[in-house]
């Protein structure tokens, strides 16, 4: 999988994309990820890449041309599954649009900043837009750390256990995971629940299912 990322601040995406299960992808040759820095397509001595909106208000809007010229020399070198914006009004991300989207090839995904992108290049080139939550952050790129570090884990290889991927929260019965322990088998006057002890595979699987669930309508109860 290849992965492009536009961003007006790539700097911040340099640490994220080079540690942990993101790097060993990327060492394993399973994915690649290329973060293309917006003002490197902007023209002028200044690089400009923002403008006031038309109309008035507040804030700026990161102009079309340094994103047109982006997007048209990636097009120009293959050909991509999907080109998301990540934005508030996108649909919301979720482990099955994770799931679908870990099984592309190419996706380009633009962050947006300051009051947003020209909405012609969402009507010229975006496929998709999409939000991680129902609230607001400065830029996209924390978003896209979060949307790609989504997806690469499901690609196979990536993970050394072939199976946490798909027994991790939101990929079982429940939606969440069961309580997890560790040795000591007690500590502190604070006992493993047996049932992790016993050796009974189908026995410690009912359990953990039923403690998702659990978990799961403990947390809606606080959300209502």
């Amino acid at each position: 999988m290849r992965i492009d990322v536009i961003s007006a601040v790539a700097n911040i995406l340099e640490s994220p994309f080079n540690e942990s299960i993101i790097k060993r992808a990327q060492d394993k040759k399973l994915a690649k990820i290329a973060v293309h820095n917006l003002r490197d397509y902007a023209s002028g001595s200044y690089r400009q890449i923002d403008d006031k909106p038309f109309g008035g208000g507040a804030g700026m809007v990161l102009k079309p041309e340094p994103l047109f010229k982006c997007i048209t020399n990636l097009l120009e070198e293959r050909k991509y599954d999907e080109i998301i914006y990540l934005s508030p009004q996108g649909v919301k991300f979720t482990q099955k649009k994770a799931n679908k989207l870990s099984l592309l090839n190419n996706i380009i995904v633009i962050c947006g900043h300051y009051k947003g992108i020209d909405q012609r290049i969402i009507d010229k080139f975006v496929t998709k837009e999409i939000s991680i939550g129902d609230y607001v952050i400065t830029g996209g790129e924390a978003a896209a750390i979060v949307l790609i570090d989504a997806i690469i884990r499901l690609i196979p290889g990536v993970l050394g256990d072939s199976e946490s991927a798909l027994t991790d929260s939101f990929q079982t019965e429940s939606g969440f995971d069961a309580p997890v322990y560790t040795r000591p088998a007690e500590y502190e006057g604070m006992k493993v629940p047996e049932v992790l002890l016993n050796g009974n595979h189908k026995e410690i699987a009912e359990w953990r299912v039923e403690q998702g669930k659990k978990k799961y309508k403990k947390v809606k109860k606080k959300n209502i």
